[in-house]
Formats: structure tokens, sequence, C-alpha cells
């Protein structure tokens, strides 16, 4: 649909694909020229039902599709249908860490990904050595340490302001995150902070 992109990974013998709406992967070989794909596991994050629909179109999409490589760019034909896929470290870099607002677009827990209530916004911004922290409700700053893999936050100073539920809860969850030493990665547009078993997805802003 107009506004969205469609992206995929193949790394060895597992597929990855960010559609409208929800990430899934799993197991893929190609026989005879055609993607083959196994059961999908897929994320649970709720959007607007235009983007789920191309979720479940391209989930069906692919399997069976005819595939053809030339150079970074890669062709699916199924049904009809043709999509044509550029290497996305050509169509879509990876965005800085640092001078990039990123806006949180999801929860981690246990390997599933659940979507921000609607109507909260929480976002960080890092530079120079410091971190801006919108949590959700309340905002402020704080130290932060970034090596190619790694962010090591100090004490964040917040403000103290009182909000609904939904921020507060958001607000606890984002600094839960952002506490000591978190991993982290950036492909294209998304970066994902993860400390154990918990975590945040986000996009930067456009």
């Amino acid at each position: 649909m107009p506004g969205s992109t469609i992206r995929m990974s193949f790394q060895g013998s597992q597929l990855g694909i960010a559609a409208g709406c929800n990430h899934m992967g799993g197991a893929f070989s190609i026989v005879d020229g055609k993607l083959t794909t196994g059961q999908m596991a897929m994320t649970d994050m709720g959007c607007d039902e235009p983007r789920m629909a191309e979720d479940t179109w391209v989930a069906a999409f692919v399997g069976g599709a005819a595939v053809t490589l030339a150079g970074d760019t890669l062709t699916l034909r199924n049904g009809g249908v043709t999509m044509t896929l550029t290497d996305r470290e050509i169509a879509d870099p990876d965005r800085p860490i640092g001078g990039t607002r990123w806006v949180v677009d999801g929860f981690v827990s246990g390997g599933a990904v659940s979507s921000i209530p609607s109507g909260v916004t929480a976002a960080l911004t890092i530079s120079s050595g410091q971190v801006r922290v919108e949590a959700g409700c309340n905002t402020g700053t704080g130290t932060v340490a970034v090596t190619s893999t790694s962010l090591t936050f100090g004490p964040l100073g917040l403000t103290k302001k009182a909000c609904a539920a939904d921020s507060m809860a958001v607000e606890q969850a984002v600094t839960a995150v952002l506490a000591g030493k978190v991993g982290y990665t950036i492909e294209a547009d998304v970066l994902t902070v993860t400390a154990g078993g918990a975590g945040l997805m986000l996009r930067a802003a456009t």
C-alpha cells in the first residue's frame, strides 16, 4: 500500500520479512527457482486494517514465488504479480545512532513485540555523550556512552509530573530498558535496544 515498505532478509536458512505492520520470519528454501516457506512466526503489533491486510498478502505472496537475483536486485513473481527489491544497504542505509530522534514503535518481551498504546509518544535522541528522553509522560536527560554494539546509560533526570495510566506504563517500560549497559542494533531506520529479555523497537523520525 502507498507509504509502506516491504523488507526481506535472508540469513542462512531463515527468511525475515517486515511488511505493512508486523515482522515475520521462518525457514525457507529455494527449489527449482521457487521460494518455499514453512510456518511463519509473526509479531503481534496492532495496526490499521489496510496494513494488517498487507501483512497477510505478503505472507501468502512469498510462498511459491519465482526468484531471480541480478546484481543488487531481487525479483519475486507469483500469481501475475512482480515484486522488485533492491539491496537494503543501497536503497535504505542504516541511520546514525547519534543525532537521530528515535521514536518508540514497540516493546520487546520474551521475543514477542507489542505496540505502544495509541496517543502516547516516547523517544530518545543521543548527541555528544548525552541522551534526551521523552519517556511517554515525563522528559529528561542523562549521560550515555556509545560503542558499535552497546549503550551505557547513566541515571536519567526526569520531570515529575503525573499522567494517564497508559503514559505512565510506557514511561516505566522505557526507563526500565534505558538503564545501565544495553545492546543495540540498527537496520535502516529501525533501532532495537535489548536489555536481558526486555527491549524497545524504535524508528527514526522523518
